[in-house]
């Protein structure tokens, strides 16, 4: 070999050795590189042909945006495939929240969320009370990508909504059977169930929502399928979150038979027996205790005796009509609903002037609910007696009720005329 061809394949021996140091020197840096990075550096090399030594970058993409849905406290986080710029699979994802939507420090995500997720999704079930922001790393083998943008706030709600408020009439009577108002307070913007239970039927049940300030009124309900006795109500209040809280609970009595009149009947309390005057009195008598209220609107109270009587603003004032009819006014009543009362005998012989009974303080006339008995007594004051005695012992009064007089759940009282017994003043 002439020298010439001597050091021309010398020299090309010398460029094959050092090509080859070359390209091995660039893995080993390439190595080195992501040694120094650690598992979190994004970029690694791989073999791109079959010739030794033949290399280049390839680097795993950033995380997709995840989605979020709660229910009660657990998170269910959802987000697309990642891959590497070269187009391979990665293994495996990292889930961590975040208290805001800036900042802060992550939290390692839990449940199925907790570790490597193989997956596209999974389930954080201890994000307790918050907002929270999720973000998604991808990774492959050792190497991972960067982390993903935040998710919208998950918002978790665990504290169960207080228990509503319910107004409910104290009676269901004939006039609101069909329709009762119900009606109440909750959290704002909770779903509450309405659920009214009572004998004789089942269960109703509404479910209403309440507004920005907390109110909610049920549809009027028609209470008519249940038996008389107690009927109770009870609502429950479920927040966004699916959090249910206490009932709340309201009680209604159910009374839809109207009271009558079971008993008329004139008393002697006079000094002449058959003869009108002062000291007299008539007692109505009805099958259940009437509202106080309806008979005279000054008194409040349907569990204990009501009494009017006196002089000037609180006169009570009997009169007896020239047809021997008696009807009562009474100054201390704004509003005053008794009725009349026929006596059946000619007590007043003036037939044309009414007697009248008035009198002051323990001389006056006077009436007297009493609520236990249910009777309604007028007792006559003084004034003018009468102008015969009456020596028969079947006179019958009859009472004709005035219109307004109702029970103490609200049903009203026939105005028809009801027959008394056998009795006389």
């Amino acid at each position: 070999m002439t020298p010439l061809r001597q050091s021309a394949a010398s020299s090309s021996q010398t460029r094959v050795t050092m090509g080859a140091w070359n390209r091995a020197l660039v893995i080993v840096l390439g190595i080195l590189l992501v040694s120094w990075g650690g598992p979190a550096a994004s970029a690694f090399w791989s073999s791109v042909s079959s010739n030794f030594g033949a290399a280049k970058a390839d680097a795993v993409a950033q995380g997709a945006k995840p989605t979020t849905s709660v229910s009660g406290t657990s998170v269910t986080v959802t987000w697309a495939a990642s891959t590497t710029a070269a187009g391979r699979s990665v293994t495996g994802y990292s889930i961590a929240r975040y208290p805001a939507a800036t900042g802060g420090t992550a939290v390692a995500a839990t449940g199925t969320c907790a570790g490597t997720v193989a997956g596209l999704s999974c389930v954080d079930s201890g994000a307790g009370t918050g907002n929270w922001y999720y973000t998604v790393t991808p990774k492959l083998s050792q190497w991972q990508g960067a982390e993903s943008t935040r998710s919208a706030a998950a918002i978790v709600d665990a504290t169960a909504p207080l228990a509503p408020s319910v107004t409910a009439p104290p009676y269901v009577y004939s006039g609101n059977v069909s329709a009762v108002p119900v009606s109440g307070t909750a959290e704002a913007l909770s779903s509450v169930t309405l659920t009214v239970t009572g004998t004789g039927a089942s269960p109703i049940t509404q479910t209403l929502s309440a507004n920005s300030s907390g109110g909610w009124t049920a549809a009027p309900m028609n209470l008519s399928a249940f038996s008389p006795g107690t009927i109770t109500y009870s609502a429950q209040a479920t927040d966004a979150a699916g959090n249910t809280g206490p009932a709340g609970t309201a009680t209604s009595t159910k009374d839809v038979s109207s009271p009558t009149v079971t008993s008329v009947r004139l008393n002697n309390g006079g000094a002449t027996l058959g003869k009108v005057e002062q000291g007299d009195s008539v007692t109505l008598t009805f099958s259940e205790p009437l509202s106080a209220n309806a008979i005279c609107s000054a008194w409040t109270s349907n569990t204990t005796t009501q009494t009017q009587n006196g002089n000037g603003s609180s006169q009570v004032v009997v009169n007896i009509s020239a047809g021997d009819v008696l009807t009562v006014t009474g100054a201390g009543c704004t509003s005053l609903r008794i009725g009349s009362i026929n006596l059946g005998g000619d007590y007043n012989t003036n037939s044309s002037a009414a007697l009248t009974f008035a009198g002051n303080n323990t001389s006056g006339s006077s009436l007297t609910w009493n609520p236990t008995a249910n009777t309604l007594t007028i007792t006559l004051g003084a004034g003018a007696s009468g102008g015969s005695t009456l020596t028969s012992t079947t006179i019958f009064p009859t009472y004709t009720p005035v219109t307004g007089l109702t029970d103490v759940a609200g049903n009203p009282l026939s105005t028809n005329p009801v027959p008394g017994v056998a009795s006389r003043f």
